[in-house]
């Protein structure tokens, strides 16, 4: 299988690559294609599917309801407030 040059400008513009001459003479695709060909007869019947290469396991907390701030001590340094929030300029027209 053969790619042509318009047709590796085509993936790229649909990549949102911009890809010079040079560019894409250097890029072996004959060679990725091949690759990919060689992947695909590989026999992965005993292997289990993995979603990281590593054995990895959640090590986040248990969420606990733990006491906050007072929202008044909070406040009493904010420049201005409104209905117990700090109050900041409109910045969106």
């Amino acid at each position: 299988m053969s790619v042509t040059k318009e047709e590796l400008r085509h993936i790229a513009s649909l990549s949102r690559l911009k890809l010079t001459d040079e560019e894409l003479d250097a890029l072996n695709i004959e060679a990725v294609i091949e690759f990919a060909r060689e992947l695909s007869e590989v026999d992965t019947g005993d292997e289990s599917p993995t979603n990281h290469i590593s054995d990895i396991h959640n090590v986040f907390r248990e969420d606990e309801v733990k006491p906050s701030f007072d929202r008044d001590d909070i406040l009493k340094n904010a420049p201005a407030k409104a209905r117990g929030c700090v109050l900041v300029p409109k910045v969106v027209e």
